[in-house]
């Protein structure tokens, strides 16, 4: 670890957000520095543009868990570099999306293995296919279904699969000597989340994937967040889970009553906050009001 230089940029480039798979995205990808800072043992995180990153180096080799885009990908690479001449071993997805996936094409001839749940691959090639951008994606070459596990060193590595949520691909992977859990955008911490329902998005489920997420790991697990409200606030602990399950169920009893009491959903669309989540800001709103109807609807 001694050779470690932790760094923090300023600066950020508006048009790397052409890069994201999905534009709609863009106002939740938006940081303002690049800070790579070591966690916990091995372990630490890379934050600039896009869905938070984990990274792992060891005596053993290295893993990354997300990428970002190209360019904060190059410079977390870079950073890589500087502490190791070891391997890296994996580059693991969470999910598909293009703040999360958009970096893996600068990891090419670097990571020996691209690691994601099997629709996660799926939803990475409708997406690219869609937009005709296949030759600026890196797709996984190693796909499971509930569970995968490896070690780097002496840390061991395990991805699992608890249901649709966010996504019908999202994982959640966890370094067991370090203790630390990357939710991936199973997590938005207090920032109204993107629901990608063309992605096979449910809402309940995604209640019932946190409490599954709360009950698998311990009091000292430290979680990863994909996205916060607050960009300095992208770890936290099990009453921060809670806190977005509680978001997710409050929304749905919030949109059901007002389709009870006979709402139209330009009514229901004219929220500017969930009703015993008001913790829950930023822009976005009208994303989960959506997902919401949709769900409700269906």
């Amino acid at each position: 670890m001694e050779r470690r230089k932790f760094l923090q940029h300023a600066g950020l480039s508006l048009g790397m957000i052409a890069l994201a798979q999905n534009k709609s995205l863009a106002d939740i990808l938006i940081q303002a520095k690049y800070q790579f800072k070591l966690l916990r043992n091995d372990v630490g995180i890379f934050t600039e543009q896009g869905g938070t990153i984990a990274w792992l180096s060891n005596s053993g080799g290295m893993a990354v868990i997300d990428s970002q885009f190209q360019n904060p990908a190059m410079n977390l690479i870079a950073e890589l570099k500087k502490a190791s001449e070891k391997p890296l071993q994996y580059l693991i997805n969470t999910h598909h999306h293009g703040d999360h996936t958009g970096g893996n094409i600068a990891f090419k001839g670097f990571a020996e293995k691209v690691v994601g749940h099997v629709n996660c691959l799926a939803n990475h090639k409708k997406t690219a296919a869609a937009q005709k951008t296949e030759d600026k994606q890196l797709f996984a070459d190693t796909v499971f279904q509930d569970k995968w596990q490896a070690k780097v060193g002496s840390e061991k590595i395990q991805a699992t699969y608890l249901g649709a949520a966010h996504t019908n691909g999202d994982i959640i992977v966890h370094f067991d000597n370090a203790n630390i859990a990357h939710m991936g955008d199973l997590m938005f911490n207090r920032r109204y989340p993107f629901i990608d329902k063309s992605a096979g998005a449910n809402i309940q489920s995604w209640t019932e994937v946190l409490e599954k997420a709360i009950a698998k790991y311990d009091n000292d697990t430290l979680f990863i967040f994909g996205h916060s409200l607050d960009p300095e606030k992208v770890t936290g602990t099990k009453a921060d889970l809670r806190a977005m399950q509680n978001y997710l169920e409050k929304l749905l009893t919030f949109v059901k009553a007002e389709l009870k009491a006979g709402k139209s959903k330009e009514e229901i669309m004219k929220a500017d906050r969930i009703p015993g989540a008001e913790e829950y800001q930023g822009q976005g709103i009208e994303r989960s009001l959506t997902a919401a109807l949709q769900e409700l609807s269906s």
